[in-house]
């Protein structure tokens, strides 16, 4: 157990408001009296008032030089979830911005973490943080818990110190807030690998008093003095590698620690990049530099906001000597990474050259800003927001790219769950398969053996693995269909010759090359060989189809002519396709193509009243066709003039685009069957298109 002073509970407060404007001292005393207040007796684990922790917390980001809407935060992060306090106090007493910290805070420490999706957790913490702020916040939350990891059972000790390790050390490399990414690091290791962690905190220990020693003999002196005759000022440093940073390096590299030789570097901070490489220069010229240990994250900043000269050299006694060199601003940024851009000091604004490429990437619009919240706002929108975290009932974390779907979803689960997804609920409610998933949303999905995917999904869906599945599927059923087809018309040819299905097969591989029956039937359903070809080559003697045809313009049905007939609205079939009617009473025959879903309900239902039908018409007939293809800028009009080159006319058309892919629906008007295989040639070959086929409705 550990007792507070009251006197260090004020010098602490003291120092936060030494690091805050003056005229925001006011409305941090109150935040802290507050957070002191609604508190009251809780105590922490070490046996502390539990306001030491959000002081602590705030401390580090007063350091940090972050704004003082997120130190105030700092101070009230944990009220929300460990006292009455909600978030409407909150925000009526320090704001709506304040308010958000702490609820983006809370919401963090929700997350459940699972140790073999590190990658996705760190992204769904980014993307819950819709204010980059919150991160921060979390940071520096963290760091001040692991400093009293030690009053733990060593289970929960290593549990919290590897999700550290795994999530939040990361998070702050990946926004560049070294200072407090190398504290997580070793605390981490301290817990996780303790023996390691003694043997390198001994080692460096043994050898620190020895390399200062020998930098200050034999380099700080040498390289101070040169500068000096360069008219250089300013400071000389050097610092210890991180003990983590030395265990990973003698992992990586498969080497002993004491092969380790950049355990103390020197650091030369200067006023301006001119400097810095006169600097570098300046080092060259006295020391051997190594071959290809010389970095310039000036000219190329790391993504993480970081930008030095490295380069290390052999000093006197052939001992390698580690040199980083930088200006002022830019060790500000190395030590607080994006921190610093909240460091709203008073005449203090955002230049141009203080945003380096990733976030000039990310925010064209800021080039030249000098206006700190204008850099917010586009942080907050841009940052952080490729990607969506949704889960499963059970709980499981599925990661997706933003706007993605359940249909999306489902795929994501399994191919069969996304080929037979039927609906969807999201949060408990029915939704739209086009529905967008947001974050956090729990998502279930509704499956029917019975369905199957339709064209219309490749207008929405995202993921290329739904896309790609959605594509095979709809490719493997088009291909049975015709398969189906190609039987449909061998039977009908065997009929006509009185032969045996053996003795035809025969007949025609004696004329035509096909490897399996599968292949003869997707040639005959595709009509890339017509039944009247086909009787020529294996019965020259039979009349053709076309002889044995009657009088155009009529419908036959069995030996009747001149029936009262119309042509089915849900199919439209031209002369020239397999035809079925359906018989009515009121409009008598009506008049199908063979794929029509509705005559195959009607064939289950009532077979009786469908009968095999034989037209020829002449004249024009409207059909309905749909087109898939990738989406670009002038692929209606490009279609459009393919169906006119073709001889046909669009009467209706609707199109349904998403980024990636356009389902655009026409109903046209052409002779016959031919034509309409003509008008879709000619589409096919339009740049982009991936299909062209019948539609019905």
């Amino acid at each position: 157990m550990q007792k507070v002073e009251h006197s260090v509970l004020e010098e602490t407060l003291e120092r936060i408001l030494s690091l805050q404007p003056e005229e925001k001292r006011e409305e941090i005393v109150r935040a802290y009296e507050f957070a002191k207040e609604r508190h009251g007796e809780q105590k922490r684990k070490t046996g502390e008032p539990y306001i030491v922790h959000p002081l602590n917390v705030a401390l580090i980001l007063a350091e940090l030089g972050m704004d003082t809407e997120t130190v105030i935060a700092g101070f009230l992060h944990d009220l929300i979830e460990d006292t009455q306090t909600s978030y409407e106090e909150i925000r009526e007493l320090f704001g709506e911005n304040v308010a958000q910290l702490v609820e983006g805070v809370t919401k963090i420490g929700k997350i459940k973490y699972k140790s073999d999706q590190a990658e996705n957790y760190r992204k769904l913490i980014l993307a819950t943080a819709k204010d980059p702020r919150v991160i921060i916040l979390k940071l520096a939350d963290r760091l001040d818990n692991m400093k009293t990891l030690w009053v733990f059972r060593e289970e929960k000790r290593k549990r919290i110190a590897k999700e550290t390790l795994e999530i939040f050390a990361p998070l702050a490399h990946r926004l560049g807030v070294w200072k407090i990414k190398n504290e997580l690091e070793d605390l981490s290791f301290k817990y996780l690998y303790p023996e390691e962690y003694e043997k390198v905190k001994n080692f460096v220990q043994q050898s620190r008093k020895e390399l200062e020693e020998y930098l200050k003999k034999y380099v700080i002196p040498k390289v101070k003095e040169a500068l000096e005759r360069q008219g250089i000022k300013g400071e000389i440093q050097y610092r210890t590698k991180h003990y983590y940073s030395i265990w990973e390096k003698t992992k990586r590299k498969g080497i002993k620690l004491e092969d380790v030789h950049d355990i103390l570097g020197v650091r030369i901070i200067v006023n301006t990049i001119p400097e810095c490489y006169t600097v570098l220069g300046v080092i060259h010229s006295l020391f051997k530099p190594v071959p290809g240990r010389f970095k310039d994250y000036i000219s190329l900043p790391k993504p993480n906001l970081y930008q030095s000269l490295h380069t290390t050299v052999v000093a006197d006694k052939g001992k390698l000597v580690e040199f980083q060199i930088r200006t002022y601003e830019m060790h500000e940024r190395a030590e607080k990474g994006i921190a610093s851009h909240w460091a709203y000091k008073e005449g203090k604004g955002i230049n141009d050259s203080q945003v380096y490429a990733w976030l000039r990437e990310l925010v064209e619009s800021i080039q030249g800003s000098s206006n700190p919240s204008d850099l917010l706002e586009n942080l907050k929108n841009n940052l952080f927001f490729e990607e969506v975290f949704v889960f499963t009932p059970k709980g499981d974390l599925i990661v997706l790219p933003k706007g993605s779907t359940p249909v999306d979803f489902a795929y994501k689960i399994h191919t069969e769950v996304g080929n037979h997804c039927a609906g969807a609920k999201v949060n408990g409610k029915i939704v739209p398969l086009n529905y967008e998933l947001q974050n956090g949303d729990v998502v279930e999905i509704i499956t029917n053996p019975n369905k199957t995917p339709s064209y219309e999904w490749l207008a929405f869906v995202k993921t290329p693995k739904a896309r790609n599945r959605i594509k095979q599927f709809l490719k493997q059923q088009e291909k049975e269909r015709y398969i189906s087809e190609g039987k449909r018309l061998f039977e009908k040819l065997r009929q006509r010759l009185g032969v045996s299905h053996e003795e035809l097969l025969k007949k025609i591989r004696e004329k035509v090359r096909f490897e399996r029956e599968e292949e003869l039937f997707l040639a005959l359903g595709k009509r890339k060989i017509s039944l009247t070809n086909l009787l020529k080559l294996i019965a020259p003697k039979e009349k053709s189809v076309h002889e044995e045809e009657r009088d155009e313009s009529v419908v036959y049905l069995e030996e009747l002519n001149n029936i009262k007939y119309e042509v089915a609205k849900c199919c439209k079939p031209v002369p020239g396709d397999e035809v079925y009617g359906v018989i009515t009473r009121v409009k008598g025959l009506v008049l199908h193509e063979a794929g029509c879903p509705n005559l195959k309900n009607v064939l289950k239902v009532n077979p009786e009243k469908v009968r095999k039908v034989e037209w020829k018409g002449k004249g024009r007939f409207l059909t309905d066709i749909r087109v898939v293809a990738r989406d670009r800028i002038g692929l209606l009009s490009d279609i459009a003039n393919a169906i006119s080159q073709a001889n046909s006319n669009i009467h209706l058309s609707t199109t349904r685009t998403n980024d990636t892919y356009a389902v655009m629906d026409f109903t046209i008007s052409v002779k016959d069957r031919k034509h309409l295989n003509e008008v879709c040639e000619r589409i096919k070959s339009v740049e982009g298109v991936e299909r062209c086929s019948r539609l019905y409705t």
